[in-house]
């Protein structure tokens, strides 16, 4: 059974690329779990924690997919019903990226979903792009065993080193206190790419908050910054570059963050060439 708590986790994230170009790297990281019922109760933890107003760590609604003058229950099952789903009625945990410092990009957020028997049903993945769109993932185990399984065709325009016609397998698994979401990418008959978050519980309380706070300020501002980074160093080696699918194909997201709501359109140097065209049509 896959268990996830309210609390902290801390961990790292180690992303592996295996065609055109090999490409790795790993970066310790940090986020947290919210009872998404109980989320003004959580961010009162601390003088350096609130609910929809700056501060050190902030959680703000309008951060998540749908209308923010909902709850982010209501949101889901808005958004099961139009998918003609059901969303389970037990315990939803969220774990994601806060704002810090006034700052927000979460890549992906996890919804662990849970049946009144308090078993994992769905979780919804939540994916951001630096392109200001979103787009929601149902996921429901494809196999039987203690972790959840699931694998489905790519749907979502993310990386523009990645493409499209791709098949993700994902599996979210957990140990005591240790929890595993691991993906993986397949195009064709070939894995291209891979990534594994690994990260260990803490408690949810002032001294760990601010531990985490004082160990990984700016959490939100590094993963963007290692977005760009990394990008570049692909496009340094010549990973051809792939066209966003067009504007309007995808969801905006609520809330367009700097360096994660760029448009289509930038030119790239000679000598990069990219799959279908000369012009670079998102960043990472």
């Amino acid at each position: 059974m896959v268990n996830l708590h309210p609390g902290i986790y801390v961990g790292t994230l180690r992303h592996r690329r295996f065609a055109p170009a090999r490409h790795d790297f790993t970066y310790p990281i940090f986020m947290v779990s919210l009872d998404i019922d109980r989320i003004a109760e959580m961010m009162s933890v601390s003088p350096l924690t609130s609910l929809n107003r700056w501060n050190a760590a902030s959680f703000h609604s309008e951060d998540h997919f749908g209308n923010p003058l909902l709850t982010l229950r209501e949101r889901l099952a808005a958004d099961a019903a139009a998918r003609s789903l059901g969303l389970p009625p037990g315990k939803i945990f969220l774990l994601t990226h806060l704002r810090y410092f006034g700052y927000n990009f979460n890549p992906v957020s996890f919804f662990y979903c849970y049946g009144r028997e308090g078993d994992l049903k769905t979780i919804v993945a939540e994916v951001n792009n630096t392109f200001g769109e979103t787009h929601n993932y149902w996921l429901e185990n494809d196999r039987a065993g203690e972790a959840l399984h699931a694998d489905f065709a790519k749907e979502f325009h993310v990386s523009p080193f990645l493409g499209m016609e791709q098949q993700y397998q994902w599996t979210f698994a957990s140990n005591g206190d240790s929890l595993i979401v691991q993906t993986n990418s397949h195009e064709g008959a070939g894995h291209i790419f891979d990534a594994t978050l690994k990260l260990e519980f803490r408690e949810w309380n002032r001294r760990n908050l601010h531990s985490v706070l004082l160990l990984y300020p700016w959490m939100t501002l590094k993963v963007i910054a290692a977005i760009h980074w990394q990008a570049f160093r692909l496009w340094g080696k010549k990973v051809p570059v792939v066209h966003h699918p067009g504007a309007g194909k995808f969801a905006k997201s609520t809330v367009q963050h700097f360096g994660a709501s760029w448009q289509p359109g930038r030119v790239l140097p000679e000598g990069h060439g990219e799959s279908g065209g000369g012009r670079l049509k998102t960043n990472c």
